[in-house]
């Protein structure tokens, strides 16, 4: 029998509309619509309506608090017309600006150059809101989520064919269900990772960060998430259609990607494990270049995993339908690059190989002298934005002994969340100390704990894709950090300082983005958004409006924004939003009144195309 997902005529949806009036008091008008959750907490929502109404301060959806500071006093702007953005059309319902399938047809398809980012030009930017497709739903909570989404979040049955026999995705009713299966583990992602736990220290928290090249519909992270590894996974928006967008509706954090002609949007020394699963990269094209672009991710001691061709191509070059001589080719081209980057084959079973990475530059005698090797010569290696991939090796940071890890040693997780990182303890980021890194986190502490007071539902479970837009050193993400959710960590490439290692190092994971430009996702991805200095950053660098209208994209319906600035750019802010389909409130610091920095909290409004909001401005 199909499990069925909550829908229009089973469940009713507790809608609100918010009515600030500035002074003594306020007053919440409760308009009664119909659900259409996945979550399925209407009942208890509409129970709670009634409880609170008689308190101000209450609303089920968003629990705004006044006691440590309240609504404050809005600058008038009413002599300026708001601005009313209006639906995109229906077909732009899975719209991803910079990989968009007609334009990415215009460039060339050698080394992958079309499937990477290719962004609008200014004249070609939408400037409308993304409708989400009729019948859309709220995902099921974590882990249900894992295993089952709603077929009208993503109405696309092809994998369903294609991957039939491998176990990806199999369409149930109006769900599709994740057996947990893949190409080169049919019989599911556990019994796989149990496999590579007999040689990588999977469970014991050595390993915490990974890389999933080509991750499908992100099966095997999914199944790491419950051994406390978080997997950073990426696929192109190619002819399997919604894999990434599969993944993220899993509640599995992905992005759009792949190794083409640009490095990869991540700093040197990130990953503790990195992954192939038959996910067709050439290895040894390009003399190796994509290995050693893994290799600059890769930290020192890091694993890498490839499983599916050419492994053990002497059993298996009929079943592949290959030539044994290619294949045989495409496996000696890896050896010597992985030889050429000092690392040492662990393990080698079926159709699975592991390898190591050696933890320093003394540890690899005589590369220094191998005519082969190339080694890179930029300054900066976590300098990556929009920047040619290089065939040439990123050096080990240097070191004092033939013990000593390159870069430092890390603690096991869930010690390194707020242990000093290597990158922080050894001065390498300027402006950072050691001090000024320990009171970030006690800063950070403060205001995700009066986060908690102004929105209720941050440790319900409701929110399991969050997205801190300004990272900084992490902050924000490991004051949050619990087993219900993950915080894809934006540094952007215009702040002061690069951090995303520091990220990194902490066990978290994370990405470089320009917000002048569109980010690698689908619509509707993000369950709650964090966005702290963004918009003074990016002031005289693009649109605040392109900004926005990028987190309208990316936000889920009944999805929320925390935005905190400086007053004056968060009433610019409040407006444009005003007219974007979205409930505000915003309060003080929660160090009073006379702080400048305020809080501005956002509620997207439930709409599809076709169809109007469930509540007015």
């Amino acid at each position: 029998m199909a499990l069925k997902s909550n829908s229009a005529d089973s469940r009713t949806r507790s809608s609100i509309q918010i009515f600030i009036v500035v002074g003594l008091c306020c007053f919440f008008y409760i308009l009664g619509a119909w659900q259409r959750s996945g979550f399925g907490k209407a009942d208890n929502l509409a129970m709670e309506i009634t409880k609170n109404t008689g308190d101000c301060n209450l609303i089920p959806s968003l629990n705004f608090e006044t006691h440590h500071g309240g609504e404050i006093a809005t600058i008038n702007d009413s002599e300026s017309k708001l601005k009313e953005f209006k639906p995109c059309d229906a077909h732009y319902t899975d719209y991803t600006p910079c990989q968009d399938q007609r334009r990415a047809m215009t460039f060339p398809r050698e080394n992958m150059n079309y499937r990477e980012r290719h962004c609008p030009p200014e004249e070609e930017k939408l400037h409308c809101l993304i409708p989400a497709p009729k019948g859309y739903v709220t995902p099921f909570p974590w882990p249900k989520s894992r295993d089952y989404v709603p077929y009208a979040n993503a109405p696309y049955k092809s994998l369903t064919v294609e991957k039939a026999i491998q176990n990806w995705v199999q369409y149930e009713g109006n769900v599709f269900r994740f057996p947990g299966g893949g190409t080169q583990f049919p019989q599911g992602a556990d019994k796989y990772i149990d496999q590579l736990a007999s040689v990588i220290p999977i469970t014991n928290g050595t390993v915490r960060t990974a890389l999933d090249t080509g991750c499908g519909v992100a099966s095997w992270g999914a199944y790491l998430w419950s051994r406390n590894v978080i997997a950073m996974s990426f696929a192109p928006r190619d002819s399997h259609e919604a894999q990434v967008q599969f993944a993220l509706e899993r509640g599995v954090p992905a992005v759009i990607g792949v190794l083409g002609t640009i490095k990869m949007p991540y700093p040197s020394r990130a990953f503790d494990m990195a992954h192939c699963s038959r996910c067709l990269i050439p290895w040894g094209a390009n003399d190796g270049m994509y290995l050693k672009e893994v290799d600059r991710v890769l930290r020192p001691g890091g694993y890498w995993v490839l499983s599916g061709p050419p492994i053990n191509w002497k059993i298996n070059y009929k079943a592949w339908q290959r030539s044994k001589n290619e294949l045989q080719e495409e496996q000696r081209k890896i050896e010597d690059v992985a030889k050429l980057l000092c690392w040492d084959k662990k393990y080698e079973k079926g159709e699975t190989a592991i390898w190591q990475k050696r933890v320093n530059a003394e540890s690899c005698p005589g590369r220094q002298d191998d005519s082969k090797v190339t080694f890179c010569k930029a300054a900066d290696p976590d300098d990556v934005w929009y920047k040619k991939m290089e065939g040439c090796i990123t050096p080990y940071p240097d070191v004092s002994s033939q013990d000593e890890v390159a870069g430092g040693q890390l603690k096991a997780f869930p010690d390194r969340l707020f242990a000093v990182p290597p990158r922080v303890a050894s001065g390498s980021i300027p402006g950072v100390s050691v001090e000024t890194y320990q009171e970030d986190n006690n800063n950070w502490k403060k205001h995700v704990n009066s986060y908690r007071k102004i929105n209720k539902l941050i440790d319900t479970g409701r929110y399991r894709n969050i997205m801190d837009m300004n990272a900084g050193m992490g902050g924000f993400a490991s004051a949050l950090s619990s087993s219900k959710f993950w915080v894809m960590n934006v540094v952007p490439t215009v702040a002061e300082k690069s951090t995303l290692g520091v990220i990194y190092e902490r066990g978290l994971i994370g990405i470089y983005h320009d917000w002048c430009e569109a980010f690698s996702t689908y619509p509707r991805t993000y369950d709650l958004i964090h966005a702290n200095g963004l918009f003074s950053l990016y002031k005289d660098k693009c649109n605040i409006e392109d900004i926005l209208l990028e987190m309208d994209r990316i936000l889920r319906p009944e999805g929320a924004v925390i935005f905190r600035d400086e007053v004056d750019v968060l009433v610019k802010v409040r407006k444009l939003v005003g007219g974007m389909r979205w409930s505000t409130k915003m309060v003080d610091h929660e160090d009073g009144p006379l702080v400048p920095e305020k809080i501005l909290v956002a509620v997207k409004q439930y709409w599809v195309a076709g169809g109007n909001s469930t509540s007015s401005q």
